[in-house]
């Protein structure tokens, strides 16, 4: 009697953060992109497009983060669509294979409850105005994980995430799974395990591996369970030249060696019966917690306290903003924080500003009071977007990620005094003084004052 054939599913989680200029919306040149205008495209015509030029979404569980697929339908719209018709293609088999991911990649175990909510949120219904549906799993940023979390996906009507295998806790007999994961009140949330070594494997050693189908072949002889392997969307033609090819053959085996199925074909067929345990306040890129974007940690080289110093600033700036916001919304709107939920719905263009906010507010409201409270809203957003977890990882604060995010911070400081009088700057730049790049000996004040000097309408400085 012949054994069982091996099952394998491949999970590529594609994003890149807003580079939008968040005063003009469009990405500004980017150094180190060349011969690109900047490293969305130049990741689109590696990555993405040849991805979908030869229909490889279509065989692998994937996510594309919200502000990446929106990038794309403005600019590839024909990449776009290639994407959302592999999922909807699957749709018609039986269910599809996209998975959404939460707004803005903000590590969520470090975000308050209500924004843990708010990021989950948006993320749904971004990925419900792409793929036209509501998803069954969704993509924790980092694979950044805490109970809340769990119980925030649970919430939304998300059954499903991806964790790796350091990350659990308990006998993984069943491969990838999937397994269960006991939250409050006899709850449970399904979570799928990755295979770390041979994901990493893909990751990093993937020049030396070969032709992927033998290679597969091989490391999954005699495994009679599911093997996941998860890794960045980018692997494949951007960080390796070859990717896109050995994708191709990953995805097309020989019918005898493997069998190829996505995590909600799997699922569907597959519910959870066994049990494990998170390890809370881990991620999959860093093995100090999540150091790696709080206090900051040996995971890059030198003196990586400036993240402690950036992550104190942005939440010291987050709960002024807030505390700005809702004393603008009080005694005007009755749930400030659901609307803001709820202008993920403006944001994506679905819905007139105005409207939503008529539809929460207590009494009729001034012209005037309205677009202040509009204003305050769309500085919730950059509020959001300055969580991204790439200002964090990698080694130096002067560097294009960091600045992203501080330019995000600087449009919210903006908005938020445009609504309310009441200017934050100050603040935001004595929190940041004590951070410093020690590549060019920038502080963080400095690269916070190269920005708000640069934007537009700015008036410039006084004589010394």
């Amino acid at each position: 009697m012949s054994e069982p054939k091996a099952l394998l599913a491949v999970h590529g989680h594609f994003y890149q953060p807003p580079r939008e200029d968040p005063w003009t919306g469009e990405v500004p040149p980017e150094p180190g992109a060349e011969p690109y205008h900047d490293f969305n495209e130049k990741i689109t015509a590696e990555c993405y497009r040849p991805l979908a030029e030869r229909c490889l979404f279509e065989r692998m569980s994937f996510n594309v983060g919200p502000t990446l697929i929106a990038w794309l339908a403005r600019h590839d719209p024909e990449t776009y669509r290639r994407i959302v018709e592999a999922d909807r293609g699957n749709v018609a088999r039986g269910v599809g294979n996209a998975i959404a991911q939460s707004a803005h990649h903000t590590i969520l175990p470090l975000a308050r409850r209500r924004d843990k909510i708010t990021q989950v949120y948006w993320g749904v219904k971004s990925f419900q105005h792409r793929f036209g549906r509501h998803p069954r799993g969704m993509w924790l940023p980092e694979m950044a994980v805490d109970l809340t979390t769990l119980e925030v996906l649970a919430e939304a009507g998300l059954t499903f995430t991806i964790l790796s295998s350091e990350q659990v806790r308990g006998s993984l007999t069943r491969g990838a799974g999937p397994y269960r994961v006991r939250l409050e009140a006899n709850a449970y949330f399904t979570v799928f395990v990755r295979d770390r070594d041979l994901s990493n494997q893909v990751s990093f050693a993937m020049p030396s591996l070969g032709p992927a189908d033998r290679w597969a072949a091989e490391v999954l002889r005699g495994r009679s369970h599911l093997t996941l392997l998860a890794m960045d969307g980018e692997t494949f033609g951007h960080h390796h030249r070859e990717g896109v090819d050995f994708l191709e053959r990953l995805l097309h085996p020989q019918p005898s060696a493997y069998e190829v199925v996505t995590l909600t074909e799997y699922l569907r067929a597959h519910p959870p019966v066994e049990e494990i345990e998170v390890i809370q306040n881990t991620a999959w890129s860093c093995a100090h917690g999540l150091a790696r974007w709080s206090t900051g940690c040996a995971c890059t080289p030198g003196d990586s306290r400036w993240k402690l110093i950036l992550r104190a600033a942005m939440d010291l700036l987050s709960e002024e903003i807030d505390a700005a916001y809702l004393d603008l919304a009080h005694g005007r709107i009755g749930n400030p924080w659901r609307l803001r939920d709820e202008y993920i719905h403006v944001v994506l263009g679905v819905m007139d500003a105005r409207s939503l906010l008529r539809e929460f507010a207590d009494r009729p409201l001034s012209a005037e009071v309205e677009q202040r409270l509009l204003r305050a809203l769309q500085a919730q957003v950059h509020r959001q977007r300055m969580f991204a977890s790439c200002g964090w990882f990698y080694a130096d604060l002067d560097a294009l990620e960091p600045r992203l995010v501080i330019r995000q911070a600087a449009r919210a400081i903006e908005l938020i005094q445009e609504a309310t009088g009441v200017d934050l700057s100050d603040g935001f730049r004595r929190a940041l003084a004590l951070a410093r790049s020690e590549r060019t000996g920038k502080t963080g004040a400095q690269i916070f004052d190269e920005i708000w000097a640069s934007r537009p309408g700015a008036r410039p400085p006084s004589p010394a």
